[in-house]
């Protein structure tokens, strides 16, 4: 009798053991959404119909304020896969690509020709920066990058920065058409005859998850063009968005945010089906705010308010089974956090790399607390340039000398600048945010 219970005891053992080792490495899947605005999914705006992304919002740690560190393409990129405020290594701004009328490029840099300070912007995340990929590859993870890259010409392709396979990956910062041919030049998937840009990509990562045979476990990157312009829908989708009563680029912007969403449903409908949705993370965000309103917040991605609530506040969720808890989380964060959490998420550990900029948001996924910190922001297109966050408050630079002071947890919209009303507040930010910059802004 002591016996057999001694044995029951042994293998109860066994199974904890086993099971905390299998949650110790996870697999994991970023769905990287491109110009989706935080006020575009249905729970915060009922123009849009996006059931899994609800549901993943449900479910998961939704972050209420999240931020891009630098908001646009190509240094969103570079902050989430290195985790480093992305103008320490002189990226200011998007990719440029060959001719363009708003740009030049000279050698590795490209200069804006509306920048009041003509300050140079490197055109490719350089090798020698450390990515997700390259750390996870350390901890035995098998890295699959699928869709938008804009951080580089071919020489700096995923499969150069830590990524074992990509697909549909092209130089491109966007498609010309989301139905084939998708680019005009250097295509990469001319093979395709027919079928939705969105629709191509999702089907490339329901097959990688549905064929992943590997002992080691995944990490899939799927960086979608959409919701980008040119703003073409689905199709079958765009009379949806006409009867609500939007107009045609908006009615096909809402049809390309829910082909978004369904794609999002698919890759979890695939993990479902494979057996290993109980052991994926799946952590979903945009590289900036949106193209059209992002009401209540104010800005967009353009039109010189991007440091504004709109253009720099993104939707970002993170469901981690067995761990994540399914609430609002608003404590302030950004997506080059993202390194920090995937290290600690592979490896079980406190990511500890010097360059690193970033912290691990799993204290906060757990349910506990993280220390307070400073976010800083930095992009350099025209008079609007810099930002800082702390706590509930804002401060925004301009070149020109303009300051903005807001307080976005009482004020979201950003509509009483108080800079006159606290100047002990302006001061004490302005002051932190120079010594950032003297810290952090190359010279040049």
């Amino acid at each position: 009798m002591k016996r057999n219970i001694f044995i029951t005891l042994l293998l109860a053992i066994v199974v904890v053991v086993s099971a905390k080792k299998k949650q110790e490495q996870p697999n994991i899947v970023l769905l990287f959404v491109d110009d989706l605005g935080w006020a575009d999914l249905g729970y915060r705006n009922t123009l849009f119909e996006t059931p899994n992304i609800d549901q993943l919002s449900k479910e998961g740690s939704d972050f209420e304020r999240a931020y891009i560190a630098s908001p646009s393409c190509s240094p969103s990129r570079a902050s989430i896969l290195t985790g480093k405020e992305p103008v320490r290594f002189q990226m200011a701004r998007h990719i440029v690509e060959g001719e363009n009328k708003l740009a030049s490029i000279e050698g590795d840099f490209n200069m804006w020709k509306k920048d009041p300070v003509q300050m140079p912007s490197i055109n490719h995340l350089p090798l020698e920066e450390v990515t997700y990929a390259e750390r996870l590859k350390e901890f035995g993870y098998y890295n699959m990058f699928i869709g938008k890259w804009h951080s580089g010409t071919e020489d700096y392709h995923p499969i150069h920065q830590g990524f074992d396979e990509q697909y549909g990956t092209g130089n491109h910062g966007h498609p010309k058409s989301y139905y084939p041919p998708f680019f005009a030049h250097g295509n990469p998937l001319e093979d395709i005859k027919e079928d939705y840009l969105t629709d191509v990509l999702t089907d490339k990562a329901v097959d990688f998850i549905e064929t992943y045979k590997k002992k080691q476990p995944f990490m899939l990157s799927l960086w979608y063009y959409n919701v980008h312009g040119p703003h073409i829908g689905r199709k079958d989708l765009i009379g949806k968005y006409e009867a609500k009563g939007m107009d045609n680029r908006y009615a096909n912007y809402g049809a390309m945010v829910e082909a978004m969403d369904e794609s999002v449903g698919r890759v979890r409908s695939a993990l479902k089906a494979k057996g290993i949705s109980d052991n994926t993370v799946v952590i979903f965000t945009s590289d900036q705010g949106g193209y059209f309103t992002n009401y209540p917040l104010r800005g967009k991605k353009n039109g010189g308010y991007t440091l504004n609530e709109g253009g720099a506040r993104i939707p970002f969720i993170v469901y981690y089974p067995g761990v994540s808890k399914p609430v609002k989380i608003n404590t302030p964060i950004q997506t080059l956090d993202v390194y920090s959490t995937l290290v600690e998420i592979a490896s079980g550990k406190d990511q500890k790399d010097p360059q690193v900029n970033g912290v691990s948001l799993m204290p906060l996924i757990k349910g506990d607390n993280i220390e307070d910190r400073d976010l800083y922001f930095h992009r350099s297109y025209e008079d609007q340039y810099a930002a800082v966050i702390s706590g509930d408050w804002k401060l925004i630079k301009y070149h020109s000398g303009n300051v903005q002071l807001y307080n976005v947890v009482k004020d979201p919209g950003e509509v009483s600048n108080l800079v006159f009303v606290h100047p002990q507040k302006t001061k004490e930010l302005k002051d932190r945010l120079a010594a950032w910059e003297k810290e952090a802004v190359p010279s040049y």
